[in-house]
């Protein structure tokens, strides 16, 4: 679960309205007003010094709504308003640069971005690499065409078919992974693409016959594609979103300086009224599991 610059192009499924250009009605629909959250001192001595006078770099990949997408040359999405309430909480500005999401971790070890906020799923082996403040939960899920007849009971049900996937995902490596255990009888085709309105693009022309990705992403690429796609099967690997800051000094205090901003936004009900203005409050955390570091697997 995870992802992404994606680029804002007109893509039409099979003669149906372009999914861009729905979750760009959808996410301007939801409000130009905003949900910015308020200052808190304790919170904001938290930050560096070094960082609390500069605006803070945030990599993100605004191709996957409703978490992040782009409503013209604006950048929406429930993490692009929790990211600003963090930084109103903070007392920081921050700068969402849209990039592809297989370079965000590699930006922020390079010291281009101080902030990865993504739709990344906190997992272990990226905790290797960047410190994850865990904020929201997702599972994966998989949609196909509303004609298809496709079963999908885990990933095993996976072999046999083509799927597509955004590359650097773990909806990739969880394919990838599942396509090893596959009979030489029914083998798995992984069809990686470099934003997910490709990968979208790929199941509506029919070069692959299923979409793997996030579920609440999943689930809104299907309310969006008017009855093109559907949902099959159940989510599964429920696990939790992280924003990444550096493996360094002032990468793990900005870490807890944000850890302490999401449960301020929590204890003030603005977490839960930008969950809510996206559509998204299933995969909402409560204060106690706003945790850094806190992958399961």
């Amino acid at each position: 679960m995870v992802r992404f610059n994606r680029t804002r192009r007109a893509l039409v499924l099979s003669g149906v309205t372009s999914l861009v250009l729905a979750s760009t009605l959808v996410a301007g629909s939801a409000g130009a007003s905003g949900i910015t959250g308020t200052y808190s001192a304790s919170d904001a001595k938290l930050v560096p010094s070094s960082l609390a006078t500069t605006t803070l770099q945030v990599a993100t990949d605004a191709t996957y709504p409703p978490d992040e997408s782009m409503n013209g040359t604006t950048m929406v999405g429930f993490d692009v308003d929790l990211i600003k309430a963090i930084g109103t909480t903070l007392g920081v500005k921050v700068n969402e640069n849209n990039v592809t999401f297989d370079s965000i971790i590699g930006g922020i070890k390079a010291g281009k971005y101080v902030i990865g906020n993504s739709s990344f799923t906190d997992t272990k082996a990226r905790e290797a690499q960047v410190n994850f403040v865990d904020y929201f939960q997702a599972g994966e899920a998989v949609y196909a065409k509303s004609t298809s007849s496709v079963k999908f009971k885990g990933l095993p049900s996976l072999c046999g078919l083509s799927v597509a996937v955004e590359t650097g995902t773990t909806e990739q490596s969880d394919a990838v992974n599942t396509k090893k255990t596959c009979p030489s009888s029914k083998p798995l085709t992984v069809l990686a693409y470099p934003t997910q309105t490709s990968a979208n693009l790929a199941v509506s022309s029919g070069r692959a016959q299923l979409g793997f990705l996030d579920s609440q992403v999943a689930g809104f690429v299907v309310s969006q594609s008017h009855g093109a796609f559907k949902l099959v099967g159940s989510a599964i690997e429920v696990a939790p979103y992280g924003i990444a800051t550096p493996k360094t000094p002032n990468g793990l205090a900005l870490a807890k300086a944000i850890e302490a901003a999401v449960k301020t936004l929590i204890a003030n009900g603005t977490y839960l009224a930008i969950l809510s203005k996206w559509g998204v409050t299933a995969g909402a955390l409560p204060l106690s599991k706003i945790e850094l570091n806190g992958a399961i697997s």
